[in-house]
């Protein structure tokens, strides 16, 4: 199987999540900037969540691009993937319905965790259903340092939450920095595999 009809499957997914959490955004009923202040910690978990969304986007582009086959496992794997993220909008706004409570930010660490989790997952998947270690994939990836200290941050955020919620989101925003950038392993190699 080719990677085109899971692409664009994952791309509509996506799509949805990002609209789902705009349409959660609320519209101040007052015309003043003091109103539009108000929603500034609302905008930032949207600003956060959306960049969040945005990275696994782009760097799952990369990583199909780099995918020479797929199998239903790795059809699986993506599912288990895309139902982590699904579930980015849900703890979105309990966050910011619950003013940043602990709980609701812990969990936002748990979901993301669990998103590392499953795209880590779906790595070795695909590298398994390509054959192993000698794969476009499997040479990109590496030991994937950049994934690695992601889910020691996550880790970290998740009991932090309840110690010190401004602390456990710094953490997030953290993991979040650390992949602002697309993931230049894999295009170092698809730009390599295509000289």
């Amino acid at each position: 199987m080719d990677t085109d009809r899971i692409e664009a499957f994952s791309d509509g997914v996506v799509a949805i999540l990002i609209t789902i959490m705009v349409l959660e955004l609320k519209v101040p009923h007052d015309a003043s900037l003091g109103a539009l202040g108000a929603m500034v910690p609302v905008l930032l978990s949207y600003l956060m969540s959306f960049i969040y969304l945005g990275i696994y986007w782009n760097n799952h582009h990369h990583l199909l691009a780099a995918t020479d086959r797929i199998n239903g496992g790795v059809l699986w794997a993506n599912n288990h993937l895309l139902f982590w993220l699904s579930l980015v909008p849900f703890v979105t706004a309990w966050m910011d319905e619950s003013h940043f409570a602990p709980v609701p930010t812990a969990m936002f660490g748990v979901v993301l965790f669990c998103a590392a989790i499953a795209y880590t997952i779906l790595v070795r998947v695909i590298i398994a259903a390509e054959g192993g270690s000698n794969t476009r994939v499997a040479a990109a990836i590496g030991s994937d340092t950049k994934g690695n200290w992601s889910l020691v941050f996550y880790i970290a955020a998740i009991p932090l939450a309840f110690v010190n919620v401004l602390l456990a989101d710094m953490l997030y925003v953290a993991v979040a920095l650390i992949w602002l950038v697309p993931d230049r392993r894999i295009e170092r190699r698809l730009h390599e595999a295509s000289s």
